[in-house]
């Protein structure tokens, strides 16, 4: 009766593993893919700009504290596949990026439910109702080729779509061409990318 209701146990236990995505993620092997989030916005008051995004509450010592939207872009579908997503001025991945104040990014899944929300630039806090947003980098307006890491924010290999939305809370506001690109991990040893495309 014991070795009958162990060899259920260890059959349980195999056939868990087996369906569990976890175990066996693949690692993004193939060359960086650029996706652009943000076109240039050129510098101006941010009393002209009408639009708000009134959810959002930043902690200012001077200024509106609704922010101002100076632009708004996303990105196709895609997975990151395990791999790498930072943050960078240009497609080729060599350029730095600056916005005042902030991007806001936001990740939503294939039924467009948030599941990753962050700011990134210049602010002291940013609260959405009862969340307090992350903050990621340093404080500052400007960043340079890849400083800032977003791949905690996607999910390990689920399609996602990032929006991203230049943010300003007085003053004059402003944001460059914005790209997400998708890289290997240093070091990876992953499937191909034919392995990738085949799944």
């Amino acid at each position: 009766m014991r070795r009958a209701l162990l060899s259920s146990a260890i059959g349980l236990l195999a056939l868990c593993c087996a369906r569990n995505p976890g175990a066996a993620r693949p690692t993004y092997s193939g060359a960086p893919k650029a996706f652009k989030l943000l076109n240039e916005t050129p510098e101006a008051e941010t009393v002209t700009r009408q639009e708000k995004r009134t959810d959002l509450l930043v902690t200012v010592e001077n200024g509106e504290p609704v922010p101002a939207v100076i632009a708004m872009g996303q990105t196709t579908a895609f997975s990151r596949q395990g791999g790498t997503v930072r943050l960078y001025g240009d497609e080729a991945g060599n350029a730095g990026w600056s916005v005042d104040n902030f991007v806001l990014l936001e990740v939503t899944d294939t039924q467009g439910r948030v599941v990753g929300r962050a700011a990134v630039g210049f602010q002291q806090g940013v609260t959405r109702g009862a969340e307090q947003l992350d903050s990621l980098g340093q404080m500052k307006f400007g960043f340079g080729p890849g400083e800032v890491d977003i791949s905690h924010l996607l999910p390990a290999d689920e399609p996602v779509t990032i929006k991203a939305t230049a943010l300003d809370v007085g003053g004059v506001g402003r944001v460059t061409d914005l790209y997400v690109i998708l890289s290997a991990p240093e070091g990876a040893a992953g499937v191909q990318d034919e392995e990738l495309r085949d799944r």
